[in-house]
């Protein structure tokens, strides 16, 4: 199982982080590929120090356009999607993830926090159809439409396409691992803009959404 499948990160401007999500991740016996997508700072650098494969995009195009990018990359059968800004990631996390889709009992895991972090507990606790924490074959992830335009909405994105085509989607709960807020990483004002103009996109993806 294990040697079937990849772990996938894309990553913007995470230099200061993305080693402590590559590290456990390599732990768990996977191929890991970093999509740096148009960083200003060494976030590739830092990746492929980590031990990762890293590829990179010349500007910053957006998490669907990313892993389009890793899958041209991966010739596994199964993928793992990690978020770059994780707190906490087990290798355990990875299988746990990976486990009941290649063992055939689900078609998409979506990772739900637990006992991570306060806040991003809450927050994905309340709208795990957000959650970056996914396994699926590698094969449907490159049959999602529209996936390389895709931004701060890729994840609702796989959500509805995953529904409107039947696919048994399990949702799994991931002991101690959290995320680290945008007003963490990018500064108060920053995070709330950034913030802001995520909730926008997935607003208008909910609104009319399309797959």
């Amino acid at each position: 199982m294990a040697a079937d499948a990849s772990v996938l990160i894309p990553a913007y401007n995470e230099e200061a982080t993305i080693a402590e999500v590559v590290a456990p991740a390599l732990r768990s016996g996977l191929e890991v590929v970093v999509v740096d997508d148009g960083s200003s700072d060494k976030t590739g650098e830092a990746a492929a120090a980590a031990g990762a494969k890293v590829v990179r995009l010349p500007t910053n195009s957006g998490k669907g356009a990313a892993y389009a990018a890793g899958l041209d990359e991966i010739t596994t059968t199964y993928v793992v999607l990690l978020d770059a800004d994780l707190v906490g990631l087990r290798p355990e996390h990875v299988h746990e993830l990976l486990g009941p889709v290649a063992r055939g009992e689900c078609d998409m895991a979506v990772g739900v926090f637990r006992g991570g972090r306060l806040l991003s507990d809450f927050g994905n606790r309340i709208t795990p159809q957000l959650s970056g924490q996914r396994a699926l074959k590698s094969e449907l992830l490159k049959s999602v439409p529209h996936l390389a335009g895709s931004r701060y909405d890729v994840e609702l994105k796989l959500t509805y396409w995953a529904k409107k085509k039947g696919l048994w989607v399990k949702y799994l709960p991931l002991f101690g691992l959290g995320q680290r807020l945008k007003e963490e990483k990018r500064g108060f004002l920053v995070g709330v803009a950034h913030r802001l103009r995520m909730y926008l996109q997935i607003l208008k993806f909910a609104l009319f959404p399309r797959a």
